[in-house]
């Protein structure tokens, strides 16, 4: 995995890509991050890390263009709890459970592929299928059955007297 990109915050809320020399929006952040790419802020002035905080911008940004992310209730008890209770949940358990869900979901997702290929034969031999059963079929059409040939019989019989 490459290195992470290193950004450099500024004062005026400018984000400057150290790897490219340009500055960068919150949206060309998100897609480094889409890519694959890490990243790490750090304040220009103090080198402080500010990763975390950059990142919620762009959450926010994302946000403000589609549906919100994260439901109001779930940011109203991140505000009431989250130096408390929700620290362990948001370290431990929250990454875990979005990586096992992306887990599942691939292996799904990758599950359906191959049943919609299993269809596809499926199809096609059940075509085949029904043109030889087809074909069967206008050979038992050649041979009377055994109700036509009782049918015959009487009628013959019929026939005689």
């Amino acid at each position: 995995m490459p290195d992470p990109v290193r950004l450099k915050k500024y004062a005026n809320r400018r984000l400057y890509n150290t790897e490219k020399s340009a500055y960068v929006t919150l949206n060309e952040v998100a897609e480094l991050i889409k890519q694959g790419r890490q990243v790490e802020v750090v304040d220009a002035s103090t080198d402080e890390d500010v990763t975390g905080f950059v990142l919620v911008q762009v959450i926010q940004e994302i946000s403000r263009k589609k549906n919100p992310l994260l439901p109001v209730p779930l940011l109203h008890l991140i505000i009431q709890y989250g130096e408390s209770v929700l620290d362990e949940f948001f370290e431990k358990y929250l990454q875990k459970t979005i990586e096992s869900y992306l887990a599942y979901k691939r292996a799904m997702d990758e599950q359906f592929e191959r049943w919609l290929g299993l269809g596809t034969e499926f199809s096609e031999m059940s075509q085949q299928a029904m043109s030889s059963m087809q074909s069967m079929q206008s050979l038992f059409d050649f041979f009377p059955g055994p109700k036509a040939r009782q049918e015959d019989d009487q009628q013959s019989d019929d026939g005689d007297t």
